[in-house]
């Protein structure tokens, strides 16, 4: 019966089915098929002898990778920079657009919403040179200090500095454009709610309690289900552009482990482990953040 309706909808849908084909097509092969490269995780994997060659070792690179020196080392920092990221850069952008949706003049609304959206669209390469520029032993930050009587240095080069200015920088670079969303999910928020506050007698700020943030709500619980299971995945590239071996004890994290080790170092069997162990911890993250948002919130991604 059920093979019988699939065909009846076929049918009255062909040229829907046939559309919609290549896209289907398209993530067979350049999504889920290079999944079969993940086998390398579990080889001794060599170069000239590829997949099918290559000696099988089981577990031994991930056993290798929880052994080693650099396993507590690129956890913690990527554990401690994504939290950091997670209570600093994902409330900003919901602080401002509840800032910009109190604003009633329309062109400085315009104004303040063009100027922090901008930064989002510079090139990782050119926003990584502007932060080495500013902070390093001839740039502003440090001729502010010197001009205060303090001790010019390059920041950028010291551990103790990294995660601050890694977050100061993302901020700045993002809270713009992350807003965006935010903000048009409070254009959704019905008008009549905020009269019925009004006549309650509700100023402006219980408004945003009562009515503003509960309507948000839904955005906000999505958004930080999606935050979560990037915790793993923090901002690769910049932090690559960024740290130096000299501040490698705050700011070395997975994925940059893994660039080295099977980029440059060409341990390709290896690096796979690491970076398979990475997004099986990234997937447990989505579906465990998930799970409390539906038993608590009722609200999920699935």
């Amino acid at each position: 019966m059920k093979w019988k309706l699939l065909a009846a909808n076929y049918r009255s849908n062909r040229l829907l089915y046939w559309m919609i084909l290549p896209v289907v097509l398209f993530v067979i092969i350049f999504s889920y098929l290079p999944m079969l490269g993940l086998s390398i995780s579990f080889q001794d994997y060599s170069l000239t002898k590829g997949i099918f060659g290559s000696k099988w070792i089981g577990f031994e690179n991930f056993v290798d990778f929880f052994n080693s020196m650099y396993f507590g080392r690129t956890f913690r920092n990527t554990i401690v920079l994504s939290l950091l990221n997670l209570l600093f850069c994902f409330p900003a952008p919901i602080i401002l657009a509840l800032m910009l949706n109190e604003v009633k003049n329309v062109r400085y609304k315009r104004l303040v919403q063009t100027v922090s959206y901008m930064p989002h669209f510079i090139s990782m390469i050119v926003v990584a040179g502007l932060i080495i520029e500013f902070t390093n032993s001839s740039g502003v930050i440090a001729s502010i200090v010197k001009a205060f009587g303090g001790k010019a240095t390059s920041y950028i080069a010291l551990p103790q500095y990294f995660r601050s200015i890694f977050i100061v920088s993302d901020i700045w670079q993002n809270i713009g454009f992350n807003s965006i969303i935010y903000l048009a999910a409070l254009s959704g928020i019905n008008e009549e709610l905020y009269e019925a506050a009004k006549i309650d007698g509700a100023g402006r700020f219980r408004q945003m309690l009562s009515v503003t943030l509960p309507g948000l709500m839904p955005t906000i619980i999505i958004m930080l289900i999606l935050s979560v299971g990037t915790i793993m995945n923090l901002n690769f590239e910049k932090v690559l552009l960024l740290y130096t071996p000299s501040t490698y004890e705050t700011s070395d994290v997975i994925m940059t482990y893994v660039y080295r080790i099977g980029i440059i170092k060409q341990k390709i069997g290896y690096s796979t482990a690491v970076g398979l162990f990475n997004s099986v911890i990234s997937l447990l993250l989505v579906l465990g953040a998930n799970k409390l948002s539906k038993t608590y919130t009722e609200t999920s991604m699935f």
